[in-house]
């Protein structure tokens, strides 16, 4: 039974036709995703993605704009009492020689290639995301 909602914030940083991603595990699976993460009580949708970049790799982004919010029902895949909702913002990075990966679960950052034929990211919203970025930016 659903009983909760998780309110996930993400931000696309793209740089020469790549996007910033990271490489994590989370509940003892590895992951490929964008910067981001849980909305908190009392906080903003842009006060989220700067926390979760200061937090997760030490940075400060700028320019955001709205790109993509999730349009259909999702249950959680780590949690089957939670509906997901997921929204994505664009943004840059204010100075990119400030990264430092500060979330021990953070295993890398890569940029990856807009280019590639196949989609490498496993979470389906996120895969949905990648799609729309490469119809926009290619």
């Amino acid at each position: 039974m659903i009983d909760k909602i998780n309110v996930r914030v993400y931000a696309t940083v793209l740089k020469d036709k790549k996007i910033l991603s990271l490489h994590e595990e989370y509940v003892g699976e590895y992951l490929l995703k964008f910067v981001g993460g849980g909305l908190e009580f009392g906080e903003s949708i842009v006060e989220c993605l700067h926390r979760e970049f200061e937090e997760e790799l030490n940075l400060k982004i700028k320019n955001l704009e709205h790109f993509y919010t999730q349009e259909d029902f999702l249950v959680s895949k780590f949690r089957d009492n939670e509906q997901l909702l997921t929204i994505y913002y664009l943004a840059e990075i204010v100075d990119e020689d400030d990264l430092i990966i500060r979330d021990s679960c953070i295993e890398k950052v890569e940029w990856i290639s807009l280019e590639t034929d196949e989609n490498p990211f496993p979470l389906p919203v996120d895969k949905i995301v990648f799609d729309l970025l490469k119809k926009r930016f290619l």
